[in-house]
Order: structure tokens, then C-alpha cells, then sequence
């Protein structure tokens, strides 16, 4: 699958930070520790709708996690996958009488159009769950070969689980209680509820051709992939059975993470899958969080087209901290846009060199990327008249992807 351009990225002057990250699975900021290659995976979308400002706020998240990796010297294997089959694509296709193959197509161009707009340092590798069948479905019988995974007891549809037990650590990542997990699979699209399974929070790996529905052919029949699995055998066939760091938004920690880790760590006889579990906050609107469900979302796209500077989009997004559920609105917006112009103006003055400024933009975003810290520091240098301007604005495009210039 074709990503987007990556966009150009000064080099600064000075010695990069060892980067420190919150782990959802220890509840500690922890330091990242990547050797000379750092490897990433980050789920990517189901392309059923436009990017909206939650999709964006995840992905710069860990944009800058690559920008911090790089400017200490690391080489970055950034892995993203796309859902391009699952449910909620089917019904949208459905509903609007699109080939969900179109509607698909559709939908990661504008995705890859406003990531190029954002800045946003793709990945290495872009892969699609239709490309990845084969190797899903080979997982996938693996895993029925060694009895982590079963049919459940139905005649007409005796699709695949993985039995949770087989890991015999399954909640680490999440460390949510079973009550709590029970409920959130319900919400997420698990079936607790589904008769003839082992334990309620099984989870999905086949689905067995029904009519109507896009299926492919496997050793286990004809079907399609859990969403757990896509993600955890992607991951693990480009990066390795260890990676250093899994992203995505907090509302991917259970059932997705816990499950895609679980199969991860089952199929490779390893653990952990990821040495951090990190997770950025959700974006909310009128006090409620941004989703397709809620229909209350702000696409990048459109407000692209209505003239706004993407520049500006991220510096608002930016504006509070990563793992924070926060809010989107107009005054966020006009905010973001006014710090753009002062910093813009700052960028091309000459004076004296400011290099404390560019090291203080390394710290703060070192500890637990610490975006507010970062912009009352940029705030302060563009406040000062006497202070030169290149040095500071090739940190702010190297490090926080905004460009000035």
C-alpha cells in the first residue's frame, strides 16, 4: 500500500534526548531505550470516514516520538496498518451503495492527502489487511495447530477464537480488572455474550463466510480476519517479535492492545510484544469525545478546505498534553492560529543566538513529550525581540513538525 511523502526535516545543532514515555502496561513514565534502529507500530485507520482531529491528535502523538527518535540518532521502522475489511466499513458501504472496495480506496486517499498537509513523517510500511491475508490466515491456523485457538460449537458458522487463557498473562497490558474488561469488549465490537465460546472475552480470529460479505480463502475455509490479529501479525512479520513501542489512541488499550499483544506474544513464544504501550488522549467537542458514532466530528479535510493552516491544526492539537483527554473548538483554533503568526514573524528576525531554546525544546519534549512546556518556551523566545530566529525555527520543524518558513 502506497503511503505519502515524507516531508523534508532540518537538521539542528546540539545532541538529542533520550526519550521518556508513559507505559500503559507499567503506569510509569519509563525511558525508551531503542537500539541503533527504533521500531514502531501504530494501528492505523478503517477507512470508512474522513480523518477527523482525534485520528490527527493520535498520529502526531507519535510523529513526534519519531521526530525525538531520529534526533538522537536512531534509524525509525515505523509500521501502520489500514482495516480495510471489517464491519464498519461493510455497513457504511452498504448504507451509501458503494463498493466497499471504492469506498475504501476513497478514504485512505483523503487520510495519505491530510497527513502529507500535517506533516505527519509516514511509515515505512503501509500495509492493508487484504494484502496481509495470507500471512493472517497462516497465523492464524498456527494458533489452531497449537491449541490457543478453537471453533466455536456452531454448525452454520463455526467461526475461530483464541482462548485468552493460552497466554498466561492476558490483562497485563490494560491491567483493567475483568469487570471493566467485560464491559469494554461489549462497547468495542467483541462479543462477550456469544454462546459456545471458552472464556466471554475471547476474541475473534476468523470469521466464516457469511452471505453478502467479502470473504478469502484459508486453511480454515473461507472468511475473514478478527481485527486483533491483523494488527498483531503485521506488527510482528516486519518488526520483529519485540517491538519498542506499540501507539495508538487510549480507547485501543482494551480489547485491541491486550488482544493483538496477546496473539503477538502466543505466536512468537515472547514477551512482551512491546516494551512501551503508549496512548494518546481523545479530542473532544461540546464536552463529548470526537467519534463517528457520536456524529459530532471535525475533519481535517474540511477544514483544509475551508482555508485553515494546517500548521495552525497542529499547534492546537498540540497545545495540550498527548495523553490528556481534551477539547477542540473555534477559540482553540483561533489560539493555534495566532501563535503561528508571532512565531512565523520570530522565525525570520536576526539578533542574538538562542540555543538554550533549542535544548529546552529537546527537554521538555523528552519528558513525556511535553507539548504545553514546549510552546510557553517558543512563546517566550518569540517575545523577545533581541533573540535570532533560524536556529529556534529549525528545532520547531524538526522537532514539533510546524513549519515556519
Amino acid at each position: 500500500m502506497q503511503s505519502w511523502p515524507s516531508p523534508p526535516i532540518p537538521g539542528i545543532s546540539g545532541t538529542g534526548r533520550q526519550l521518556r514515555l508513559y507505559d500503559s502496561a507499567s503506569g510509569e513514565v519509563r525511558p525508551s531505550d531503542p537500539g541503533p534502529t527504533a521500531t514502531m507500530y501504530v494501528c492505523g485507520i478503517t477507512p470508512y470516514d474522513a480523518t477527523h482531529l482525534g485520528h490527527a491528535a493520535t498520529y502526531l502523538t507519535f510523529d513526534l516520538v519519531h521526530r525525538m527518535w531520529l534526533d538522537a540518532g536512531h534509524r525509525v521502522h515505523y509500521v501502520q496498518n489500514i482495516t480495510d475489511v471489517d464491519d464498519p466499513l461493510l455497513e457504511r458501504a452498504q448504507r451509501d451503495g458503494v463498493f466497499w472496495r471504492k469506498l475504501a480506496e476513497r478514504e485512505i486517499g483523503l487520510f495519505r492527502d491530510d497527513m502529507t498537509a500535517l506533516r505527519v513523517i509516514p511509515p515505512a510500511d503501509y500495509i492493508g489487511a487484504v494484502e496481509a491475508m495470507d500471512e493472517i490466515t497462516t497465523a492464524v491456523q498456527q494458533l489452531l495447530d497449537s491449541g490457543a485457538a478453537y471453533r466455536v460449537a456452531d454448525a452454520d458458522y463455526p467461526d475461530v477464537y483464541f482462548d485468552v487463557t493460552s497466554s498466561g498473562h492476558f490483562g497485563y497490558e490494560s491491567r483493567y480488572d475483568e469487570p471493566t474488561m467485560l464491559r469494554l469488549s461489549a462497547e468495542r465490537g467483541g462479543d462477550p455474550d456469544r454462546p459456545g465460546k471458552r472464556q466471554p472475552l475471547d476474541p475473534l480470529l476468523w470469521r466464516m463466510d457469511r452471505p453478502g460479505e467479502p470473504s478469502w480463502p484459508s486453511p480454515m475455509g473461507r472468511g475473514r480476519p478478527g481485527w486483533h490479529i491483523e494488527c498483531a501479525v503485521i506488527a510482528s512479520n516486519r518488526l520483529g517479535p519485540t517491538i519498542d513501542l506499540q501507539g495508538g489512541g487510549s480507547d485501543l488499550i482494551f480489547p485491541h492492545h491486550e488482544c493483538s499483544a496477546a496473539h503477538a506474544e502466543v505466536l512468537s513464544g515472547k514477551r512482551p510484544f512491546a516494551r512501551l504501550y503508549t496512548h494518546a488522549g481523545m479530542i473532544g467537542l461540546d464536552g463529548e469525545k470526537m467519534s463517528k458514532s457520536k456524529g459530532n466530528l471535525v475533519f481535517v479535510s474540511r477544514l483544509l478546505h475551508q482555508g485553515v493552516d494546517p500548521m495552525a491544526m497542529r499547534l492546537g492539537l498540540l497545545s495540550g498534553h498527548y495523553r490528556q483527554d481534551r477539547a477542540w473548538s473555534d477559540e482553540v483554533l483561533i489560539t493555534a492560529q495566532e501563535r503561528l503568526d508571532r512565531w512565523r514573524k520570530a522565525a525570520v528576525r536576526s539578533g542574538a543566538q538562542a540555543p538554550a531554546v533549542v535544548e529546552a525544546i529537546r527537554d521538555h519534549l523528552a519528558d513525556d513529550l511535553d507539548t504545553p512546556a514546549v510552546l510557553a518556551e517558543v512563546d517566550a523566545w518569540a517575545a523577545d525581540d533581541t533573540l535570532d530566529g533560524s536556529a529556534v525555527g529549525d528545532a520547531v520543524d524538526a522537532l514539533l513538525g510546524v513549519k515556519l518558513t
